[in-house]
């Protein structure tokens, strides 16, 4: 398909940055929805289609919704409960409402929202910080327990304002505003500074909200500050977080968990700039960093769910509102057929100028299949603090691999540098823990994040990386893994798979640890193998592990395993080591150590370990030190070398087989990888290894992929010309 075509929303005059003089608007709505989009979408639901289909089962809803008593409850729960849930819902509710009453002209939706407004105004002013705020939190709400959640709040109802504006009197607009809307719009700017000019996800949400607000009221002053922090200096505010959080390539610093929340507030605020102010050509700033952004959290998912780095909820995918309000807008400016793909599956038209012309579209049949491809996102605002990874195998295949030699990610960050996650079949096969926490459900620690998300999900035993000395990376400091990355090496993708390589000596002090990880494709077979190469070099002897978290059912291994069958101890007692029963343990004798497993998808795994005589396998089942039952039971295994300052962990990870409970088969339930092994040749990393019979020789070219490279295997000569290369054995070059 053809990607995005960001030439076609950017302009050739330089995004002007300035200050700009505000222009004074009379009419309403000004935000997202103006009357423009308001008459062609009044026009439009007069005809069958998608749209009026969004239209009338929306109003359906707003209408049920409205034969309920309008409830504005004084706040007394934290996330997930009673309180907190009528506000969010009221919210949304307000935000509908207005939208029925621009496309509809009836004007009993605008009374219901003045009517839940003004309930609003009558509370507001009565109350103090929330009474479940975190303890000695810098940004406490009023309505909610988090001032994040206030600036959600205003975000939504900012924008069912400026719907109904025209249908209020005027005495009841002058109270919604005095007492409601600009004490709030206050609360989260000048009552708190350090949180509206912050570069972060809070400080997206709560600039979007004031900037908006203050289009609406002739705010002027607001919307510059929201533009360029509360001082103007353009040391934080929107601009700034453009600025910072986004990679050139448009990843989000905190990982796609994250970029899918703070979408919507940027999408939404650049939507009422680019409405309000178009000299500033919001969309064109950092070469249309937004758009990008918007296209790199789709490319950031598989079979519509996001990978679940950092602090993620592995239930997020591309049908959240989020995405679908990044979708809509961004094919309104670029008319990318791909994206109508990604709107398709997301299933929901959004009653926007924009959303008209997705549902339009979509009505003509102009969808074409959305391309995944293999990337690698440069991390941090210039690219250059490490990268995340992404790897995908033959489309027929469905396969990923997600590398993270990317940097820490703020306090959501996790402590996981050079750790990768593998799918395969629509399933996660090589797993990551991602958030411990129970979302919005009141009962599991008020829904927020719960004390195992500190204590094991951060931790870096918790995904499939190098632990040493049973420490965490950066001795768990976010302030000093914030300030160190990894380097990625070289990415690669041809013909041949993908490959990366990327190293980091300050994870420990005076250690290196450098991975190469590549999806290879086997010639003349559907078939492809994703090699693992993870060297570790120290100036002193430690204890080494690299553990392994898969989903599935272990099935068998290559060598003796002793289980504890009778009593369980933790596998070490910190740095989230003490969540690890010890489930068994075993030491392959040289050569190769298999671990294979079943995943609910049906196919079989197994992870074929070069072994040194000198590795202990300690296979590991999540619970241990929760008396809560807060974390998921999940299984895993860690290779441990004890005593070493160098030393290299080689395995091949092989998706092969076939389970059938139904039809009652099972087909290739064995590894087909009978040999491997590993020799360097100047630059060259040669791994070979026979699988199925055949021999196969991987070439891995460290040094500059453009000069060739000429090597002998066997009596036979090979030239290597990229970074990986992959010989059937026989089949060689001159």
């Amino acid at each position: 398909m053809a990607r995005i075509s960001f030439s076609r929303v950017l302009p050739a005059l330089a995004v002007v940055c300035s200050v700009l003089s505000f222009p004074v608007l009379a009419e309403h709505p000004n935000l997202v929805i103006t009357r423009q989009s308001v008459a062609d979408m009044r026009s439009a639901i007069s005809q069958p289609g998608r749209f009026t289909d969004a239209f009338e089962a929306l109003q359906q809803q707003v209408d049920k919704t409205m034969s309920m008593p309008v409830t504005v409850p004084v706040p007394k729960d934290g996330g997930g409960g009673y309180t907190h849930e009528r506000h969010k819902k009221n919210y949304q509710q307000m935000y509908n409402a207005g939208l029925v009453y621009q496309l509809s002209e009836d004007k009993k939706y605008a009374d219901y929202v003045g009517s839940m407004l003004v309930a609003y105004a009558e509370l507001y002013p009565t109350l103090n910080v929330h009474p479940k705020r975190k303890e000695n939190a810098q940004n406490p709400g009023k309505l909610f327990w988090q001032s994040l959640n206030e600036a959600m709040w205003l975000v939504y109802t900012i924008q069912a304002y400026d719907m109904v504006y025209d249908a209020l009197a005027e005495d009841k607009r002058r109270m919604i505003e005095s007492q409601l809307l600009k004490p709030v719009a206050l609360f989260l700017s000048e009552g708190q500074p350090s949180t509206f000019n912050k570069v972060h996800n809070h400080g997206t949400w709560a600039t979007a909200g004031v900037g908006m607000a203050g289009y609406v009221m002739d705010e002027p002053e607001w919307v510059e500050k929201a533009l360029l922090d509360l001082d103007k200096s353009g040391k934080g505010g929107f601009l700034k977080q453009l600025d910072k959080l986004f990679s050139p390539q448009g990843y989000y610093n905190e990982g796609p968990y994250y970029q899918r929340f703070a979408l919507l507030p940027f999408v939404t605020f650049a939507k009422a700039i680019e409405n309000n102010d178009p000299e500033r050509h919001i969309f064109a700033h950092r070469d249309g960093v937004l758009l990008k952004a918007i296209d790199t959290t789709i490319q950031l998912s598989y079979n519509g769910l996001f990978f679940p780095l950092n602090d993620a909820i592995k239930s997020k995918g591309i049908d959240t509102i989020e995405l679908v309000h990044g979708v809509t807008v961004a094919y309104g400016l670029t008319e990318d057929p791909g994206l109508l793909d990604i709107a398709q599956q997301q299933d929901r038209i959004i009653l926007s100028g924009d959303g008209l012309k997705v549902a339009n579209a979509l009505d003509k049949g102009l969808a074409e299949p959305y391309e995944f491809k293999s990337v690698a996102y440069g991390d941090g605002s210039d690219g250059t603090q490490g990268a995340l990874v992404v790897m995908r195998g033959q489309q027929e295949i469905e396969q990923a691999v997600v590398f993270k030699p990317a940097s820490q990610g703020l306090g959501h960050g996790h402590f996981d540098k050079l750790t990768w996650q593998f799918y395969d079949k629509g399933a996660e096969i090589v797993s990551d823990y991602g958030a411990a926490r129970f979302l919005n459900v009141e009962a599991k620690y008020g829904g927020r994040y719960l004390p195992e998300n500190e204590t094991y999900a951060k931790q870096t035993v918790a995904h499939n990386t190098v632990v040493v000395d049973e420490a965490s990376h950066f001795n768990g400091n976010v302030k000093t893994g914030n300030a160190n990355a990894p380097k990625l090496h070289f990415f690669e993708t041809s013909e041949k798979g993908s490959i990366a390589r990327a190293s980091i000596n300050t994870a420990y002090q005076d250690v290196s640890l450098d991975r190469t990880m590549a999806l290879i494709n086997l010639p003349g077979m559907n078939q492809s193998l994703l090699l693992d190469i993870f060297s570790v070099d120290a100036d002193q002897p430690h204890q080494l592990d690299l553990p392994l978290h898969y989903k599935g059912q272990l099935i068998e291994t290559s060598f003796e395993l002793q289980a504890s069958t009778q009593t369980l101890h933790t596998v070490s007692d910190k740095n989230g080591y003490q969540h690890l029963w010890l489930t068994g343990q075993g030491m392959p004798e040289r050569g190769l150590a298999k671990v294979s497993w079943l995943n609910d998808n049906g196919r079989f795994y197994t992870q074929t370990s070069l072994a040194n005589a000198d590795e202990n396998f300690l296979f590991t089942q999540l619970g241990a030190g929760d008396p809560n039952y807060n974390l998921r039971q999940e299984s895993g295994f860690i290779r441990r070398v004890s005593q070493a300052n160098k030393h290299q962990f080689v395995s091949v990870l092989e998706p092969h087989g076939e389970y059938n409970p139904s039809e009652e088969y099972t087909l290739n339930a064995s590894s087909q990888l009978n040999a491997l092994s590993i020799e360097q040749k100047d630059s060259l990393t040669l791994v070979s290894l026979t699988f199925a019979g055949q021999d196969f020789v991987v070439a891995i070219n460290s040094e500059q992929a453009s000069v060739p490279v000429t090597f002998t295997l066997q009596h036979s000569s090979y030239t290597a010309r990229q970074h990986l290369e992959v010989f059937a054995v026989g089949n060689h070059q001159e």
